[in-house]
């Protein structure tokens, strides 16, 4: 619950917003970013794309249902801090265990609701995503901007060694704690025709994956081998996988230039399917480039146009980060799917090898499911490359 207490958020301009307190008593740094999902707050605060970032929600109440069990894309919270408008008085779901305050409190992270969250989006669209501070302690505006300021910018920030596994691992299927039942077979004709009989065995990244992108994995017939961010191309082909996944995961992907290395080496043995981070680490594998955008793509709203097929579909992004299109022709890849607001690049595949990327999530944890069939597509790409089709 919201308390009485005040909390301050100051952004490197200058500009300071105050408002009451949440979570923990804490004081922290980071990018200030901005969400227009409606709903899924808790797996936005357990996405480990968001490391490093406090994150804005646009929509005006927060917190209704609560936090449950089942919905975490992570072990625990992995954004630093959140800023509402309204943090709900109420928590009303049958599937609650506990109020959003009570589980950032848990996990050390402060909050800040009573923002004006419409004012401070807008800012972050005209001037860009910006280091801020956010304190639920006594704080004066002066100092909360002057760590804002001292904060290090994420550009050239490699977050991913603070968010990986630190060993390989099989992610498996009947682990409670990861909660893959419901996205296995029941026993229905559609959960048969859904789940392939033949399973393929994929070597998956862990660059700061979510939960869900592997339980989909073990839904549409993959065998999922976890592997650390600094795994090599050689401890991955000594598990001999049938393809290799690389996941999402925060920070800066110019800065990760072990990972465009291991990722170089294996793009010319296997099946490569890439989503977010992995979709920009393949851009650098093959040669490519990438840059900053001035305030990202974060919500479950937006719309992406597959240039081959003329579809648009509506898909859940997090990224603040997108290749460039030009620097991938040279590396043999083309450009498959563009965003309708801003026409950057979503999606490549290359022109000779079974490899694709997207760069927004098909998973939809949080989302809509429009680019779920790109799980399939991964596995039929894999099923014809065993059978020496490509």
């Amino acid at each position: 619950m919201s308390t009485s207490k005040p909390a301050v958020l100051a952004l490197e301009d200058g500009s300071v917003y105050r408002g009451l307190a949440f979570g923990a008593d804490a004081t922290i740094a980071g990018e200030c970013v901005f969400n227009t999902s409606m709903t899924g707050y808790q797996e936005i605060l357990t996405d480990p794309s968001y490391f490093g970032q406090i994150v804005t929600m646009t929509a005006v109440q927060i917190g209704n249902y609560g936090v449950n069990d089942e919905d975490s894309e992570a072990s625990a919270p992995k954004a630093s801090g959140f800023v509402v408008r309204e943090l709900s008085p109420v928590v009303s779901n049958w599937r609650s265990a506990m109020p959003l305050g009570d589980y950032l409190r848990k996990y050390g992270i402060p909050g800040i609701s009573e923002v004006d969250t419409r004012a401070l989006t807008k800012k972050l669209r005209v001037d860009g995503a910006m280091k801020c501070c956010l304190s639920t302690l006594p704080l004066t505006d002066e100092e909360a901007v002057r760590r804002a300021r001292s904060w290090q910018d994420m550009a050239g920030s490699d977050y991913v060694k603070d968010v990986t596994c630190r060993e390989p691992y099989l992610w498996l299927a009947d682990d409670a704690t990861r909660h893959n039942a419901q996205y296995l077979p029941v026993g229905t004709t559609q959960g048969a025709t859904l789940t392939p009989a033949r399973r393929f065995r994929v070597a998956a990244f862990d660059y700061g994956a979510k939960y869900t992108i592997f339980r989909k994995l073990v839904r549409h017939g993959f065998d999922v081998q976890v592997f650390p961010a600094t795994a090599t191309a050689e401890q991955v082909r000594e598990h001999k996988p049938d393809a290799v996944f690389l996941s999402n995961g925060p920070g800066d992907p110019a800065a990760l230039p072990y990972i465009h290395k291991t990722v170089t080496g294996l793009v010319p043995d296997f099946p490569i399917f890439g989503i977010c981070l992995g979709h920009q680490m393949l851009t650098h594998a093959l040669g490519g480039t990438t840059f900053k955008l001035k305030f990202g793509h974060r919500g479950g709203n937006q719309p992406v146009k597959n240039l081959e097929t003329g579809k648009v579909s509506i898909t859940a992004q997090n990224h603040g980060f997108a290749a460039d299109p030009k620097s991938l022709e040279k590396g043999g890849a083309k450009v498959t799917e563009i965003n309708l607001n801003d026409g950057t690049v979503e999606g490549l595949r290359h022109t000779k090898l079974p490899i694709f990327s997207v760069q927004y999530h098909p998973e939809a944890a949080p989302g809509p499911n429009d680019a779920d069939p790109l799980f399939v597509d991964f596995y039929r790409m894999v099923e014809q490359r065993k059978a020496g089709k490509i």
